[in-house]
């Protein structure tokens, strides 16, 4: 579903990633794992689409994200791939309901329809009675939720999460690692994890190892 073809990117003389090629297929749980400094936050915003590489090519499906024109990039990027980042990055003055339902009303989906959708989410997930509060006013289990049902609401082909257990304790780790199963159990969704959470490489079907802007082994579950 996404392959990745000798991928490079440097910044000024930093090389950051050297030759990468990768295919993850659909309804793959795929982690990424490697040193801080490793290229592996890079990489993840370059399959997204939100770094460019300097050379290589990114294919969804058969569509080269990077040769798509700007306005046309940006129109993928929205329905066919939902981000979830280590802090929720939900904004502070819009309720879950809002921040869930937001991707879908920039990418045309009427207001009635979003919600109705942000709300199939928000219950799926055990959020709907959280539904009208503000992030401030929810755990940081359930803010972080709320973030994968913001990521999920366009139903996209996949799932990229950066450290999306980094700032939990061990109990909400433990709940979101079980999400991303069921939820690929429940609806076929694909993601690529980069985590330096050894528990949930290890459950993951595919892990991917780096060092240096290299990917140095792939170990299957």
């Amino acid at each position: 579903m996404i392959t990745l073809k000798n991928i490079n990117k440097s910044y000024g003389e930093l090389k950051v990633l050297s030759d990468i090629s990768l295919q993850v297929d659909a309804g793959e749980i795929v982690s990424i794992v490697g040193p801080s400094g490793a290229g592996k936050t890079t990489l993840l915003q370059i399959m997204g689409s939100i770094e460019k590489p300097d050379s290589g090519v990114v294919d969804y499906g058969g569509t080269d994200i990077f040769a798509l024109p700007g306005k046309a990039l940006a129109r993928f990027r929205n329905a066919r791939i939902g981000f979830v980042f280590q802090f929720h990055q939900l904004l502070p003055e819009f309720t879950l309901r809002e921040n869930v339902a937001l991707p879908a009303l920039i990418g045309g989906t009427s207001r009635a329809d979003a919600f109705r959708r942000a709300n199939e989410l928000l219950d799926y997930l055990g959020l709907l009675q959280r539904a009208d509060h503000k992030p401030a006013a929810v755990s940081g289990g359930e803010r972080q939720r709320a973030a994968v049902a913001r990521a999920l609401v366009n139903n996209p082909a996949a799932i990229l999460a950066d450290e999306p257990t980094g700032s939990l304790d061990s109990h909400n780790r433990a709940e979101l690692h079980r999400l991303f199963f069921d939820l690929r159990r429940d609806f076929g969704h694909t993601f690529i994890i980069v985590t330096h959470d050894e528990h949930l490489a290890a459950d993951t079907d595919r892990t991917i190892h780096m060092i240096d802007g290299k990917i140095t082994s792939i170990s299957s579950k």
